[in-house]
């Protein structure tokens, strides 16, 4: 019998398959063009990376765009080269006549010498801006810095963020190989869920790349779409395969049983898939532009994800045929059966153990503090580290985020000689917090002076942002003041996460939950999956918060201690995490639905949907969490953040909520999980089917 509903995702799937089965090598040919001329085109034009903040309407970035207007040159790129050793000016003239030779290298500044005599630095300006800035380009400046008896170290602009991801990507290739070829008990088939992972990864990561020389996209961008690509594209694909090989075991020949995998599980991809990408789209309405370019991004990899998996897999399927053979198709489904029958049998005990338990994970977000990291927080050893930690030491921690306090005259009443300039000054340099401060440079135009400040405290530590407070709190007859720089406008963008954290969170909760609805026509069974949700989530904020703000552990991690938990870091965990265990809430709830549909027995269509799907969903599971904990592995301390916090919370939603705590309350609910609103409110469902095996 035919398990192909007559939903419209299922018929438009059904068509794809059917294209798909009758073309299956030009399809394969057009997935490896792509791959290979996405490649060629980054290989050939690079992928730049941005790491300027922007934040419009405040007032850091208000300050930022006076300075842009009205004095030349201030958008440009700017590094420092220190230099460690016997230092004097006059040892420091031949490399920076060196530096200065250096193509687009517009200005370097006198050498200025630390107390220690020791260190010193020049400033490298550019004619370029930070997003033209490229790897090549700073070693060639750190290579015409070299001298014989000196260490050479970037700093600024010049100290690149350590993005090698290479050791993570292979370790979780492997681990994923590994667990694939236990859950399939076969290599060929274990393959290829890696294959189409990979081409997911050259043509959604490569693309990320490619956006670079259009617009400003951050290290972490591509970073999070390779963590991404690596788990859903594997994941997805893993789903796909179990659904065909169950439906081989079941007598259906290779052709008709593709096109009844992409029409069934590939329809339950695809809903999963834009669960993902609508929890992703609601970063949009935070009003941060860092938060948007990271929700886009990474949901551009979960589309190419989607189509690989609907269209590229079943094509390689066609090819294959029966050769893939029928090897494991459901894993041991009375051992899922009998955890199943305990927790539907003693449901009270497993929900209030369950909850306690995933409370106790979550108790440290009531003291999560959002913050910025700096190249202080990098681990011992890196280049970023090294060039930090000699800039602190030899000129004070402050030196590493220097503030620009920007005032716009009125230019009927500015001269070089205003009065103003003065009592501006005198202001600043008398603030708390301010080690020392510049005299007020005025623009060419008259219309707007600027003060550099070098702040007591280091950019990622919460002082700072009080200084900036009372920075941008001075007043002074007829100046309008604004304090900016990149730790001005990373503090602002903390503060603004932090208050429109609440509001993303309900709007995607309510997308996801609505979702659900639609798919399932049962609005307990959506609300229920939202609340669930929101406690793996928890548990997730809980350990970053025990991990990184509280130090626990944080030496595993390979960091030296605590450090700030980055502000945007919770919010995107949160879109992530939110869509990825709606993946899991749809592949076991259609499950359930259907034995529910056959039988209308609550406790038995609990058990046989959790029978049906434990091992493929525990196996799933276990990849996302070694490819997303292999990237604790990375320098950067934002992207330990992100694996381990979506390591945690997939571990925690695939044993806890969805072994546990999910049959628990849908037996104490038992007929109510089902409630259907009148006739005359309802809607033609999505109908997602399981991408595991029919119980």
């Amino acid at each position: 019998m035919s398990t192909i509903e007559t939903g419209t995702l299922h018929t438009v799937m059904a068509r794809v398959a059917r294209f798909v089965t009758r073309r299956p090598w030009p399809v394969v040919a057009a997935w490896l063009v792509l791959a290979t001329t996405v490649a060629a085109l980054v290989a050939g034009f690079g992928r730049p990376t941005d790491e300027d903040a922007t934040l419009p309407g405040s007032s850091a970035q208000h300050g930022r765009d006076l300075l842009e207007a009205h004095f030349t040159g201030s958008g440009n790129a700017t590094g420092q080269v220190i230099f460690r050793g016997p230092v004097t000016t006059a040892a420091l003239a031949g490399p920076a006549q060196r530096i200065d030779a250096v193509g687009h290298v517009s200005a370097v500044g006198r050498p200025v010498l630390g107390a220690d005599g020791r260190t010193a630095y020049v400033d490298v300006t550019f004619d370029l801006g930070p997003r033209a800035l490229t790897a090549a380009l700073t070693g060639d400046v750190l290579a015409a810095a070299a001298a014989p008896g000196l260490e050479v170290l970037p700093a600024g602009a010049l100290a690149r963020p350590h993005t090698d991801t290479r050791r993570s990507e292979a370790l979780g290739i492997v681990v994923a190989l590994v667990v694939l070829v236990i859950a399939f008990g076969g290599l060929v088939a274990a393959t290829l869920p890696l294959l189409t992972a990979a081409l997911t990864l050259v043509c959604g990561v490569g693309a990320i790349g490619l956006a670079g020389h259009l617009t400003g996209i951050p290290t972490v961008a591509t970073t999070l779409g390779t963590m991404i690509g690596l788990g859903v594209g594997i994941d997805y694909a893993l789903f796909l395969i179990t659904r065909y090989r169950a439906l081989l075991s079941a007598g259906a020949e290779p052709t008709g049983a593709v096109v009844e995998t992409v029409a069934t599980s590939g329809s339950a991809v695809v809903f999963a898939g834009g669960t993902v990408i609508v929890a992703l789209g609601g970063l949009t309405v935070a009003g941060v532009p860092i938060l948007g370019t990271l929700g886009w991004t990474a949901g551009l990899v979960v589309l190419v994800a989607v189509g690989s998996a609907t269209t590229l897999l079943p094509a390689l399927l066609t090819l294959l045929g029966a050769r893939l053979g029928r090897g494991r198709t459901g894993g041991r489904p009375s051992r899922w059966g009998r955890l199943a029958d305990r927790v539907t049998g003693r449901p009270w005990r497993y929900a209030l153990t369950s909850s306690v338990l995933l409370l106790t994970l979550a108790a440290p977000v009531v003291s999560m503090r959002l913050g910025q990291t700096d190249a202080g927080d990098d681990p011992a050893g890196t280049a970023t580290r090294a060039g930090h930690d000699a800039m602190a030491q030899a000129f004070g921690p402050g030196v590493n985020g220097p503030l620009t306090v920007v005032a716009a005259l009125d230019p009927a009443a500015t001269g070089s000689t205003d009065p103003r300039l003065a009592e501006l000054s005198a202001a600043v340099a008398r603030t708390p917090g301010v080690t020392s401060s510049q005299s007020a440079r005025l623009s060419p135009d008259g219309q707007v002076a600027s003060v550099r400040v070098q702040p007591s405290t280091a950019p990622s530590d919460p002082a700072t942002r009080d200084t900036v407070h009372r920075l941008d709190a001075l007043t002074v007859a007829g100046v309008d003041v604004a304090v900016t720089g990149q730790t001005a406008l990373r503090g602002a963008l903390a503060d603004r996460v932090g208050a429109r954290m609440p509001s993303v969170i309900g709007l995607v909760v309510l997308l996801s939950a609505l979702l659900m609805v639609v798919a399932f026509r049962a609005p307990v069974v959506a609300v229920k999956a939202a609340l669930m949700n929101l406690l793996s989530v928890g548990a997730a904020y809980g350990v970053l918060t025990a991990v990184f703000q509280w130090g626990w552990g944080v030496r595993w991690t390979g960091l030296d201690g605590p450090v700030p938990i980055e502000a945007y870091v919770p919010m995107v965990l949160f879109a992530l995490l939110f869509g990825l265990s709606m993946d899991y809430e749809v592949f076991l709830l259609t499950a359930v639905r259907e034995s529910w549909l056959r039988t209308h027995d609550n406790r038995r269509s609990v058990r046989d949907g959790l029978a049906g799907t434990g091992l493929v969903i525990t196996s799933a599971a276990l990849i996302m969490v070694c490819v997303f904990a292999s990237f604790v592995l990375s320098a950067a301390p934002v992207v330990k953040m992100m694996g381990l916090g979506l390591a945690v919370a997939i571990a925690v939603d695939a044993t806890v909520i969805r072994g546990l705590l999910v049959p628990a309350t849908m037996a104490l609910l038992g007929r109510a999980n089902w409630w259907r609103p009148p006739a005359r409110l309802r809607r033609p469902a999505v109908s997602p089917r399981s991408p595991g095996v029919r119980p």
